[in-house]
């Protein structure tokens, strides 16, 4: 099952990106054994502002995957639980997962509609950069989980 995180904005060149970009590479090479990966970082920059533009390239990103809205109100997950929740989608047959984050007003109705699953990092607001380089290293994490490798510890 491939991965993506589509995220509206420029990811920047500052830590957050480069930290962003490590996870991304390291959950590709510790995926593949399990059939999980690449994971692909997908920048989306509206030609104009508001969420409708931003849920078109959002939903065109995520089309015909399973989509994950990454949403202050979304579902929290333990860490061990997350892994478990993208396992499930692997094994039954889901070919693309695809996490969306919206631009600095959030997420558009419609892309929460059409989301199959919802993400929360907690009910705090989150710097995009930052929630990318988060959910790149919690991706990771799930795929390490899943491998049973010693980087997570319960």
């Amino acid at each position: 099952m491939k991965l993506a995180i589509a995220a509206i904005g420029k990811p920047g060149r500052g830590p957050e990106a480069a930290l962003a970009d490590d996870y991304a590479k390291r959950a590709t090479a510790a995926g593949r054994a399990l059939g999980l990966g690449p994971l692909d970082l997908i920048d989306l920059e509206p030609r104009k502002s508001g969420k409708a533009p931003e849920a078109e390239l959002l939903l065109a990103a995520a089309e015909g995957a399973h989509l994950i809205a990454c949403d202050e109100r979304g579902r929290t997950y333990s860490s061990r639980a997350f892994a478990d929740h993208i396992a499930t989608l692997r094994d039954r047959g889901e070919r693309r997962l695809v996490f969306v984050i919206g631009g600095a007003d959030g997420l558009d109705a419609s892309v929460l509609a059409a989301a199959g699953s919802t993400l929360a990092f907690g009910p705090q607001t989150w710097p995009h950069a930052l929630a990318r380089a988060m959910l790149a290293e919690q991706l990771y994490r799930a795929v390490t989980i899943l491998n049973g490798s010693p980087y997570h510890r319960d």
